[in-house]
């Protein structure tokens, strides 16, 4: 039986596109195996995480083409996480990446993979996470549009250093949003086809309103509302100013450190308990990290205790 070729970040790194593929389908087939690839990324990330979420139907992947095509012209590289709705008959993604997000496939500096939400409950796919902190490892910027339904507008928290939260006008979004109590979530919200006129007005109006209900900020971070309309091109530099100008206010401190420690915790809770259940925690005891453990080597230690 031959030997199986785990990936080394260094390949991954070198080999661009095929590479980066290659490696996505080993995790995706081979997660037992991948543990050293996964603790190699994560303990090495180069580029920071934007979650874009938001109803169905409000623009976000045309969004998200115009956030690839911005960081483009900067200069930078990204790799794009496009979290479907699934397929009930075959499991898989419903929408191609290419259909949905316009960029240049001929560009080696941009990576896009579609993934099916399949069957968890936050509208994540499950390899969200370990395809996050590879790309992190890989490229300047790494995109995570969310499929819309259910709680994914919480759960890109877990993923995500900046979540966008993206609303249209008129459609009682807004309202949603303080209902649903995730006005604590989101970094940035953004109202799309801000062409619209008088409607994008009064819904960004809304968001404020809403937003103004939070009591508890995040570390002092004043949420801004910001209109964009990508086919009118308006909008665009002041939502990228805003994204960078949440990524710098991470770097005070430790406050990026801690935000990503904090999901780690999560993800070894989750991983733990869709593994061996409520009585495997129990059994597992203190999931807290180790002084220089990753998660994916957490989960790998506390399963041998499950």
């Amino acid at each position: 039986m031959p030997t199986r070729r785990v990936p080394s970040l260094e390949g991954v790194k070198a080999s661009g596109k095929p590479g980066m593929s290659r490696a996505l389908a080993f995790i995706e087939q081979y997660p037992d195996d991948s543990v050293t690839l996964l603790d190699q990324a994560y303990a090495d990330p180069i580029g920071r995480v934007i979650g874009l979420t938001g109803p169905p139907g409000v623009g976000k992947s045309t969004l998200t083409g115009a956030l690839i095509r911005a960081y483009r012209q900067a200069g930078l590289s990204l790799g794009c996480i496009a979290v479907d709705p699934s397929s009930r008959r075959s499991g898989g993604a419903l929408l191609g990446d290419r259909m949905r997000i316009e960029t240049d496939p001929q560009d080696a500096a941009v990576f896009i993979r579609s993934m099916a939400a399949r069957d968890q409950s936050g509208g994540l796919a499950g390899l969200t996470i370990a395809a996050m902190v590879l790309m992190r490892a890989v490229y300047d910027v790494v995109l995570i549009e969310t499929v819309g339904v259910g709680q994914s507008e919480t759960d890109v928290a877990d993923v995500a250093d900046t979540v966008v939260f993206c609303v249209q006008p008129g459609s009682g979004d807004a309202l949603q949003f303080m209902k649903a109590g995730i006005a604590e979530i989101p970094h940035i919200c953004v109202v799309t086809k801000s062409d619209m006129g008088a409607p994008a007005a009064r819904t960004a109006s809304d968001l404020k309103g809403a937003l103004g209900l939070v009591t508890e900020r995040s570390h002092g971070w004043q949420v801004p509302v910001t209109q964009v309309s990508v086919p009118q091109k308006q909008g665009m530099a002041e939502l990228i100013a805003a994204l960078d100008a949440h990524w710098q206010h991470l770097g005070t401190g430790d406050l990026l450190a801690r935000s990503r420690n904090t999901q780690a915790r999560h993800w070894v809770a989750q991983s733990v308990r869709e593994r061996f259940g409520r009585d495997g925690m129990e059994r597992a005891g203190d999931l807290s990290l180790r002084d220089g453990e990753s998660p994916f080597l957490a989960t790998e230690r506390l399963g041998r205790v499950g």
